[in-house]
């Protein structure tokens, strides 16, 4: 990370894969404050700061994702700003698929909460982050976790609502990096994998799943929560990636190449 202490703000609706990647960012040294529900982002923190001797303990702002005011988020990450002293990095890992369901029967609720969730909270967020980074004058890099689902290659039924968020992202990332770069903001996205306890392979049934690992992914496994992610966030954040801005970045172990071979198998 380049020797200095980042501060970085992160987003965690509480799943496996954004504690891993505060951890991981913890565990490197950074200043952590994690956004989300606030109760239960607190007993996250606490137990990443009791597990790493040393570490600089994780605060927690809290926020309602699903609040259609911009100001609320704006306060949020003020606040955050005001804890770290600054902003370096932002990772946006919040995110809401909820249950597959045919475009024609998703319920009007449903939808604007995937909407709300995934994609006005992002734009909020981006906007007041970007505002801090822009007037400390010193920059800062964004990142978006999003799905292989937002991608050309990684689609599958049931996901029109949140594969439209996430390819909305992906969209968002190039076009706030063009208007951004001014500001030396650099964006950029990771495009995940899916791993067994997301819910395309759930609604295929977690056995057959399993089975057919060898056969459907190159990389024979589905991605791993705990270790696969965090590297390249790391990168993105840090300046080793200060030329990198406006690129989605597919961690899949190429499961977006073989989507079609993988819907014919399960």
């Amino acid at each position: 990370m380049g020797g200095t202490v980042k501060k970085v703000l992160v987003t965690s609706n509480g799943d496996e894969i954004s504690r891993n990647i505060a951890y991981h960012l913890v565990q490197r040294g950074c200043r952590v404050v994690l956004m989300g529900n606030e109760s239960y982002l607190r007993s996250i923190g606490s137990r990443i700061t009791d597990t790493l001797e040393g570490a600089i303990p994780v605060e927690v702002v809290g926020i309602d994702m699903e609040v259609e005011k911009e100001s609320t988020f704006d306060e949020a990450v003020d606040k955050a700003s005001r804890i770290m002293g600054g902003l370096d990095a932002f990772v946006h890992c919040y995110t809401y698929e909820g249950k597959l369901k045919d475009l024609l029967q998703l319920a009007e609720d449903e939808f604007k909460k995937t909407v709300n969730i995934n994609f006005v909270a992002a734009w909020f967020l981006l906007k007041a982050v970007s505002r801090r980074m822009r007037d400390s004058k010193t920059g800062g890099s964004i990142v978006f976790l999003t799905s292989i689902v937002g991608a050309d290659k990684g689609l599958y039924r049931g996901a029109a609502a949140y594969g439209s968020c996430m390819a909305g992202l992906h969209q968002l990332v190039r076009t706030s990096a063009l208007e951004l770069g001014k500001h030396q903001i650099r964006v950029n996205a990771i495009a995940r994998g899916l791993h067994l306890q997301d819910e395309y392979p759930i609604s295929e049934g977690k056995e057959k799943a399993e089975k057919l690992t060898k056969e459907v992914i190159p990389l024979q496994r589905w991605l791993d929560v705990k270790n696969d992610l965090a590297p390249t966030v790391i990168y993105l954040i840090s300046d080793d990636s200060r030329y990198m801005t406006g690129s989605m970045i597919l961690v899949d172990g190429a499961q977006s190449i073989v989507r079609p071979r993988m819907r014919s198998y399960m």
